[in-house]
């Protein structure tokens, strides 16, 4: 018996429990494929991955860097068209109740509205979004 897709809105809040982030603002986008959050200082060195998440004017901010063991790096084509490399992670999202693990990019986001950009492949199956709707779980 295949489970009910829950509805979802343009933005929302989630944590990141394996990430150490609580109360963060996404943003659902049905156009992109992949979900990314905002990453920087991102150096690979010993086989293992070390980047700062966030930025520090982010309420969230922790000033901590972290280190991934398990990481490969992806072609993706941004917005603009560009196709570019970027790391992925595989992390927990705690979202409308829910834990699912989802497949993140890492990418300099400082200059967008929200750290966190999810995407169709994570919500495949899970979600229906409507995009007259923001922040479900808080009513």
């Amino acid at each position: 018996m295949k489970k009910e897709k829950r509805s979802i809105g343009r933005k929302e809040i989630a944590n990141f429990p394996e990430l150490k982030l609580d109360h963060i603002h996404v943003k659902i986008d049905t156009g992109a494929y992949t979900s990314s959050i905002h990453c920087h200082s991102i150096i690979e060195k010993d086989g293992k991955l070390f980047c700062n998440l966030l930025d520090p004017d982010h309420h969230a901010y922790k000033d901590e860097e972290l280190m991934f063991e398990r990481f490969r790096q992806k072609k993706v084509r941004s917005s603009n068209g560009a196709v570019e490399n970027r790391y992925k992670i595989v992390s927990a999202i705690e979202i409308l109740g829910e834990t699912h693990k989802i497949d993140l990019t890492l990418t300099d986001r400082k200059n967008m509205k929200t750290p966190v950009l999810i995407g169709r492949k994570f919500l495949t199956n899970k979600f229906i979004v409507d995009v007259s709707k923001k922040h479900t779980q808080l009513k």
